[in-house]
């Protein structure tokens, strides 16, 4: 599912993989370039992020996470929506300002949060298989990559399906 973001994030990659959770990362660098690795862990190791975005208020959340305690070992606006999540959890997304689409893993409770900017600038998809289990992407062809769903196309959903449909199971898609 990485690989094929390769276009995404040319100049690095990362990985986490544990025991019903894998995160993989496509890096474009842009703002420290030598530590900004992804998936990012928090200092015990228990959170883990990949994250895709930019963080507008970055400078002013990190100075308000800063004087608070917090220890930064980046300059990334990367590493303040990691901090953020240790201080504010779900509520995070509340004080971001800016495109972005994210995901923590919580190593001891065991729990996936996901969350994009309200606009849904920066794009996340989905899917929850046959089996119960969650893939995700910045791009749908990700998602596909995995090989868990397949591409499928729903005719009912056009508008025009349903305007052109005979009774005797022939139809129209465009007249």
């Amino acid at each position: 599912m990485r690989d094929v973001l390769t276009h995404r994030g040319p100049d690095g990659f990362g990985l986490f993989i544990e025991d019903g959770i894998g995160l993989g990362h496509r890096r474009l660098s842009i703002v420290d370039v030598a530590r900004g690795q992804q998936p990012m862990a928090s200092d015990d190791g228990s959170l883990q992020l990949v994250y895709n975005g930019e963080v507008y208020n970055h400078p002013e959340l990190s100075a308000e996470l800063q004087a608070r305690g917090v220890r930064y070992h980046t300059h990334c606006d990367t590493e303040t929506v990691l901090r953020a999540f240790e201080i504010y959890g779900t509520r995070t997304p509340e004080r971001l300002r800016g495109m972005f689409a994210f995901a923590i893993w919580n190593r001891r409770r065991r729990e996936l949060f996901l969350a994009r900017d309200r606009l849904g600038v920066k794009p996340l998809y989905y899917a929850i298989t046959d089996d119960g289990s969650l893939v995700f992407g910045s791009e749908i062809k990700a998602v596909l990559a995995s090989g868990a769903i397949t591409a499928t196309l729903n005719v009912s959903a056009f508008p025009d399906y349903l305007a052109n449909h005979s009774p005797s199971g022939e139809h129209t898609l465009f007249a």
